[in-house]
């Protein structure tokens, strides 16, 4: 059976179309942004239970590509795309993390964290990249001019097009923000043999310079206003589902920068809905950076006007955004989804990332986002302690391992580090290592506990 799908206008006043391998990135007639359409009724023809068992049995094969958490599902993701021009590193398949402790501790037992961040780059733009890169490759291989694919990028977009592009030997051109990136972002993209252009602006001076760039030039646009990369994206909603055993949690908690990810995120959802995967929608709440909060200032207005905002350097500088180009995507997923935005402060996000980090997990700071906004939902109660809670990890923490140490050193101007885990400086001696060694253990023991001598 044959699959299609072709851009579309998200305006549902205009609805212009257009072919999957076209370069557009926003409709032609309206100026709308596109998104990815699918013949539903065509893939109605086989049932949600159907479907569930092909996924089932395709994840983690070895039948290409057909075992990545994204081309398993590549009927409703990118159905016209050759196999062999599938550029894949087996991304997805993310462990679904049951944050046991955590949970107990803060009172929701049914605590979950997807590692997004457990993945070839160290974040989950690679689900969207293997989608863009492939077609890209398509593309080249029927003949179009695309002599390279560029993004602007906080860091995490740059390292999955380069690492993408590399394996498929296609340029990558990379658009950093100057001295706003961590040094294990800056490095991913050199080492792939990106060419990178630090500039001396911040993300969204990069986005305008890009747009403009790939307007006039052949170079091919990698952000996330090219809907292609939302399609990969969609997959991690559906994979959590999977990893349920297809059922859906009540909420889902995720950062919001450029806000690709909010809207990715329904749109998987709301096709297992329409195609009988699943029976009803879980909650999101867009997590935001105080610093960059332009939707959630819009939210508190009830979304009936949006300005951007200069956003202000933060922690969680991959969603350092004032001026998120998805912005009435991601309004009306939020709608779609009795949606909640919240947002947390430096100190908030810091130290939200140390606790749990204490209790085995190792979060970037956009993650600290997420779990500093549920903790405030919880307090006021907005999420009940009897839900079944995920909330998305976007990235890796080591590649803030500096911002971590600095945190632990009590080093970030205007933060109190109140979980900071400092080593103990000692002579070679093994009486004063004993006494300090017993006095941590004691002070870390439940109270009422007794040490046995």
């Amino acid at each position: 059976m044959k699959y299609r799908s072709w851009f579309q206008c998200i305006d549902p006043g205009c609805g212009e179309t257009y072919d999957i391998f076209d370069v557009v990135y926003r409709c032609r007639k309206c100026g709308e942004l596109l998104e990815v359409t699918h013949d539903e009724a065509r893939l109605g023809r086989t049932s949600g239970e159907a479907w569930k068992k092909v996924f089932d049995q395709r994840i983690h094969s070895t039948t290409w590509p057909y075992g990545s958490g994204v081309w398993c599902r590549k009927e409703m993701v990118l159905p016209q795309l050759s196999d062999e021009n599938v550029v894949s590193m087996f991304e997805g398949g993310s462990n679904l993390f049951w944050a046991e402790r955590f949970g107990r501790e803060i009172g929701v037992p049914d605590l979950w964290v997807k590692q997004c961040g457990n993945s070839h780059t160290g974040s989950f733009k690679d689900l969207g990249m293997t989608v863009l890169v492939s077609v890209v490759k398509e593309m080249r291989a029927q003949g179009q001019n695309i002599p390279a694919v560029a993004c602007a990028s906080t860091g995490d977009t740059s390292a999955a097009l380069a690492a993408y592009c590399a394996a498929a030997d296609i340029p990558a051109v990379v658009l950093l923000p100057r001295n706003k990136v961590s040094l294990a972002q800056l490095v991913q993209p050199i080492s792939n043999g990106a060419i990178v252009l630090s500039l001396d602006t911040d993300f969204d001076g990069c986005m305008r310079t890009v747009q403009e760039l790939t307007e006039r030039e052949n170079i091919y646009l990698a952000n996330s206003m090219n809907s292609l990369r939302i399609e990969g994206q969609k997959t991690v909603g559906m994979e959590i589902c999977q990893q349920f055993d297809w059922e859906v949690p009540d909420t889902i908690i995720i950062p919001g920068g450029n806000l690709g990810n909010v809207s990715a995120l329904g749109k998987g959802f709301l096709l297992m809905e329409r195609l009988g995967m699943i029976s009803r929608r879980p909650r999101i709440v867009v997590a935001q950076a105080e610093h960059a909060n332009p939707l959630y200032l819009a939210y508190k207005k009830g979304f009936r006007e949006f300005e951007p905002v200069q956003a202000k350097t933060t922690l969680a500088s991959a969603i350092q955004i004032g001026n998120p180009v998805s912005y009435k995507k991601a309004v009306r997923t939020l709608q779609e989804f009795e949606g909640i935005v919240e947002q947390a402060s430096e100190e908030e996000l810091a130290d939200a990332s140390a606790q749990a980090d204490r209790t085995g997990m190792f979060n970037c700071p956009h993650t600290g986002v997420a779990l500093a906004v549920m903790l405030k939902l919880l307090a006021r109660g907005d999420i009940k302690r009897d839900e079944r809670v995920v909330v998305i990890s976007t990235a890796h923490g080591l590649k803030f391992a500096d911002q971590k140490a600095a945190y632990h050193q009590r080093q970030i101007a205007g933060i109190a580090s109140r979980h900071a885990n400092q080593p103990i400086e000692l002579p070679n001696d093994v009486g004063a290592v004993r006494d300090a060694l017993l006095r941590r253990i004691d002070a870390l023991a439940p109270k009422g506990a007794e040490r046995a001598s």
